[in-house]
């Protein structure tokens, strides 16, 4: 699904549409389009912090040449989203089976993801 990304420089709320990474090595900050997802050490720059942007001396900034455009959603995004909700909601659907650990003479404990049921103390 397509998630709204925002401007990453600070007090920026305008809609990211390019995405800046720099290039150590060659001392090179790369401005293209807006990544499908947001990575570490990138950021997501609006249109007038993307055109605007320079380089510290000594670096060269190569930049895309077309216009940078918003993402736009599309039915396939809808339509995932739907179908998650609906899977997520099927009262239906198959459920994890649980695990059955011997906790000593006697007494089990069931295990069902990440939650552990307990056996009760035994009565003195």
């Amino acid at each position: 699904m397509l998630s709204v990304r925002r401007c990453s420089r600070s007090g920026c709320t305008e809609l990211a549409v390019a995405t800046l990474t720099y290039v150590y090595a060659d001392s090179t900050a790369v401005v293209g389009p807006l990544a499908t997802q947001a990575e570490p050490h990138t950021y997501d720059l609006c249109t007038a912090h993307a055109h605007r942007l320079t380089a510290p001396r000594g670096w060269e900034v190569v930049r895309f040449e077309g216009e940078f455009a918003p993402p736009q959603h599309t039915d396939d995004d809808l339509t995932a989203l739907a179908e998650a909700v609906r899977e997520a909601g099927r009262a239906d659907r198959p459920i994890e089976a649980s695990t059955t650990v011997t906790a000593g003479p006697g007494a089990t404990t069931g295990r069902r993801g990440h939650l552990r049921v307990l056996p009760t103390p035994p009565e003195e």
